[in-house]
């Protein structure tokens, strides 16, 4: 019996948690028919409240694989089918199980929508184009799960239910994306036949986190956990529902926070400056500069560098925890500060784990230095590449991983030797090369470069800060117009572009597609004025 989970819990009747457990093994391995252990539970245990059944099933970690939970699953919720109590789930208005419910909320309308489109007597594609405009968003609920809500449970101990739920959530991400190609693709018949198991499997999920996981959550997380989640699913974004405030106040001193301003975990410079001082190197001054491999850098500096990086890097110690990671603002995938001290292996879904054991592995042995991987889709080319870090004498330290989107690179053609500046704008546009124009032409320049990239069309301002995908929600149709402007844009519709929706400024998607930021304002503007 985990005692220290059981009082993370507050559980005080240890002799009912075992019977429980007994009875739920017993029927796992065939002692018991359903029937049976039922009326089992039914005489000794009465009723169970989810956090009982949670932690009956995290209990079963040395006797059961995570596959074959995850594979009976279905079986074991039906086993309790009239002994599980179901948990009202109200939450404070804000709390982030809260904003978990409304976004449930909304995809069980979506569902509905859904079905009611398969009754239909004749198939329209468009209607089911826009569903699947909110289907796509999912992926992001299913991100702040994985990024934020698992690991907090995870640092009570409680490891084994998030694992079989991540792979209800692949299972349904997955699901989702086939849909979608085959309804883009117009494979019609497969399309039709492929939505009631996605509608199914959809809704057995959302009834999963309703009925064990958000229940389970509030009773063994802190109102201080809340307040630090809701700072990082504020960095992921939210899916089907309107960005809420944040929820809660954040303790000062707390290292998992996140630093808007800098972009990093709150207290890293902090900490690595005292580790440096213990070691008197520097001292807990951010502006003293150290003596690094080449130069000298202050923390701020380095920290800067970290945060202005072209790629995303992250780095796993020797002792497979991930220590950092860089909160560029160009991320590629969704990443928290949640995930500081996490097992790497617990970032993974399960279908995954194994390839980053064997990448840890042949690289501690030293038998290998790297692996690489690219996803490389129409419009869209990720590279990937994960690099053993070692010391001077050859020794272990951690993988290094490194990511970068490369799909403007790769689409870049003959040469560039002159100095060009694309679109950017950075006040003074006047040349520090020409001696003969003064302050007050170079002022009157600027102004003039600045007025030529912000337009105003029916009380909509449209300037390089502007969030591509406000847009999308305020004007009827843009998304589907922007590949007219730019055909790199049909890479708005993939899943990747989804992720980043809350940091594609018109200025970012301007430089990905290398369309002048005033031209792709002219084209925006112009079709605004036509709805």
């Amino acid at each position: 019996m985990n005692n220290e989970l059981q009082k993370n819990f507050k559980f005080t009747d240890t002799d009912r948690l075992t019977t429980l457990i007994t009875i739920k093994d017993k029927y796992l391995s065939g002692e018991y028919t359903m029937e049976e252990a039922r009326a089992q539970l039914k005489e000794k245990i009465g009723t169970c409240t989810p956090d009982e059944f949670a932690y009956g099933e995290q209990q079963l970690k040395g006797t059961y694989t995570d596959e074959e939970i995850t594979h009976r699953m279905d079986d074991l919720l039906a086993l309790f089918d009239g002994i599980l109590v179901r948990a009202n789930n109200e939450f404070p208005e804000n709390h982030p199980l809260w904003v978990y419910k409304q976004e449930i909320n909304a995809a069980e309308d979506l569902a509905r929508e859904a079905e009611a489109l398969l009754q239909a007597p004749h198939f329209i594609k468009n209607p089911w184009l826009g569903l699947f405009d909110r289907f796509r968003q999912w992926p992001t609920h299913l991100s702040r799960k994985q990024n934020q809500l698992y690991p907090m449970l995870e640092r009570y101990g409680f490891d084994r239910p998030t694992k079989i739920m991540w792979t209800f959530d692949d299972n349904v991400r997955e699901s989702i994306s086939r849909a979608y190609t085959l309804l883009t693709t117009d494979a019609t018949d497969e399309f039709i036949a492929a939505m009631p198991k996605l509608i199914d499997d959809f809704r057995d999920l959302l009834g999963k986190e309703q009925e064990v996981l958000l229940p389970t959550a509030y009773k063994l997380l802190s109102e201080e956990d809340f307040a630090v989640m809701s700072r990082g699913d504020h960095e992921i974004g939210f899916a089907l529902i309107p960005t809420p405030p944040f929820y809660g106040t954040v303790p000062a001193d707390t290292v998992t926070t996140v630093n808007t301003e800098t972009e990093a975990p709150a207290g890293f410079m902090d900490e690595l400056a005292a580790l440096l001082g213990k070691y008197n190197i520097g001292t807990t001054n951010q502006e003293e500069e150290l003596d690094v491999a080449t130069g000298k850098l202050s923390l701020e500096r380095i920290n800067l560098l970290f945060k202005h990086m072209p790629v995303d890097l992250s780095y796993v110690d020797e002792n497979e925890l991930v220590k950092f990671y860089s909160d560029t603002k160009h991320r590629i995938f969704p990443r928290s500060a949640n995930v500081i001290g996490r097992e790497v292996k617990n970032c993974h879904p399960a279908k995954s784990v194994h390839l980053v054991e064997e990448i840890i592995e042949k690289f501690r042995s030293g038998e290998q230095d790297k692996a690489e991987f690219w996803i490389n889709k129409p419009d869209l080319f990720i590279y990937i590449i994960y690099t053993a870090v070692r010391d001077e004498q050859g020794n272990f330290k951690g993988v290094l991983e490194m990511m970068q989107d490369c799909t403007r690179i790769r689409s870049l053609e003959g040469s560039r030797t002159l100095l060009t500046w694309d679109d950017e704008v950075h006040g003074d546009t006047a040349s520090t090369a020409d001696n003969a124009t003064d302050e007050t032409d170079k002022a009157d320049t600027g102004k003039t470069e600045t007025a030529e990239v912000t337009r105003t069309v029916k009380g909509i301002t449209l300037t390089g800060d502007t969030k591509l995908f406000d847009l999308f929600d305020k004007v009827d149709g843009l998304k589907k117009h922007m590949p007219s402007i730019h055909p790199m844009f049909t890479m708005l519709a993939t899943p990747m572009a989804k992720m980043m929706a809350g940091k594609a400024t018109l200025e970012k998607v301007s430089h990905r597609s290398g369309i002048p930021l005033s031209e792709l304002i002219q084209k925006i503007g112009d079709y605004i004025e036509t709805k």
